[in-house]
């Protein structure tokens, strides 16, 4: 099947992304609009993160049978409907009940979606990095113009957008994706045992620590570059734009990496380079501030492609790992995804409390560190099954 009818997909990723990233830049207008502190309104966002990390696995489980095409529209069908209540709820309450309805949407789309990216051929990992694609997408240009759109026309209106986005996509599922049967089903026991096996907890742990890396650091991005450098709102707007774009160039860099060198590989280099990335924009306070901006640039550039490329190939490990139970680890994965955003937003948290915005790229380093000690821990496994084999 050409990969250009995933677009559809892309498109399904594209809203999701949009929705689950613009809502930060939505807070203050809810708050004051629902009559709810910022605490309050924040909840909105750690809620969606936890319903979605604890759904994706068990949504996999109750829908393992289902053909897969009609998974998908379902998904999305709910996805677009949890959209137009949430525009339409008049109250705090009703509001927070439809994110739990987008996070379990959104839960039961993007690993099926990811999963049948995975089944459509030889070349995997360009697949999946077409589905990967909507997220970054969704970075570079779903947000500012979902934050746009609720500027100039209320925060309403952006859950309506995104209710229209999710519209287009069910059609272009439903009229233009082949139908795909559900791979083999295994039992409960079987799934457990998956979920327990040490390379595939150590290939998840990977993706929650490269994950934490990412957002100890890009949940604070604006508030450690006017520290450090200085950097005005139209500069923070070019430097965003120059994490999104990345972002999108390393999903593709990474699908296509993992095709020809392998995705151990490819992880190992990606968490290399944020790592690299980490370090020398730890460096930036101590340089003079006419100077920062030209070397915290090139960094941003390099963490965003490295760190996608590494979601990327990611996926790809786990389906390598167990090819016939490919939704259910990919499930895990976006449980652990989510997980790592969760971990490192309040990392973060934690060292802008305590007035050490500095330190943020030190902190990020640091998980990157550990995630490549979990990419050694699985090699060295895989050589041990090797021999025992």
């Amino acid at each position: 099947m050409s990969h250009s009818r995933l677009l559809w997909l892309t498109l399904g990723a594209f809203s999701i992304g949009t929705e689950g990233f613009m809502i930060a830049g939505l807070l203050p207008d809810l708050a004051r609009d629902l009559n709810v502190g910022l605490p309050a309104a924040g909840h909105l966002v750690t809620v969606f993160s936890c319903a979605y990390a604890l759904g994706a696995p068990v949504i996999a489980v109750l829908t393992a049978s289902l053909e897969r095409r009609s998974l998908l529209a379902a998904a999305m069908l709910c996805f677009g409907l949890a959209n137009v209540f949430a525009a339409m709820t008049p109250n705090y309450t009703g509001l927070l009940l439809a994110r739990l309805l987008l996070a379990f949407s959104a839960a039961g789309f993007m690993p099926a979606a990811s999963g049948y990216a995975a089944a459509v051929g030889e070349r995997r990992g360009r697949a999946l990095s077409v589905v990967t694609s909507g997220l970054t997408l969704a970075i570079i240009a779903g947000v500012p113009l979902g934050v746009l759109i609720g500027a100039r026309f209320g925060w309403r209106a952006t859950f309506a957008s995104v209710a229209g986005l999710a519209a287009v996509s069910l059609v272009g599922i439903l009229t233009r994706m082949p139908r795909q049967q559900p791979g083999i089903i295994s039992t409960l026991a079987e799934r457990f045992a998956l979920a327990k096996r040490p390379d595939m907890l150590a290939v998840l742990a990977t993706s929650v620590l490269t994950v934490a890396s990412t957002f100890t650091m890009y949940t604070y991005l604006s508030v450690f570059l006017v520290e450090t450098a200085g950097i005005s709102s139209a500069g923070l707007i070019v430097v965003f734009l120059a994490f999104g774009v990345a972002s999108a160039i390393g999903a593709w860099l990474g699908g296509a990496s993992t095709d020809r060198w392998g995705a151990g590989f490819t992880v190992l280099i990606g968490c290399s380079l944020t790592l690299f990335a980490y370090a020398v924009l730890s460096l930036a306070p101590g340089l003079p501030s006419s100077k920062t901006i030209f070397v915290l640039l090139p960094a941003v550039l390099i963490w965003g492609a490295a760190s996608w490329a590494t979601m990327t190939a990611q996926q790809a490990r786990l389906v390598a790992l167990a090819p016939t139970s490919a939704s259910v680890s990919l499930s895990l994965n976006s449980s652990a995804i989510y997980l790592g955003s969760a971990t490192g937003a309040a990392v973060g948290a934690m060292v802008v409390a305590d007035g050490a915005v500095v330190y943020l790229g030190r902190v990020a380093a640091l998980f990157s560190v550990a995630a490549l000690l979990t990419v050694l821990v699985v090699r060295q496994i895989s050589q041990r099954q090797r021999v025992a084999s």
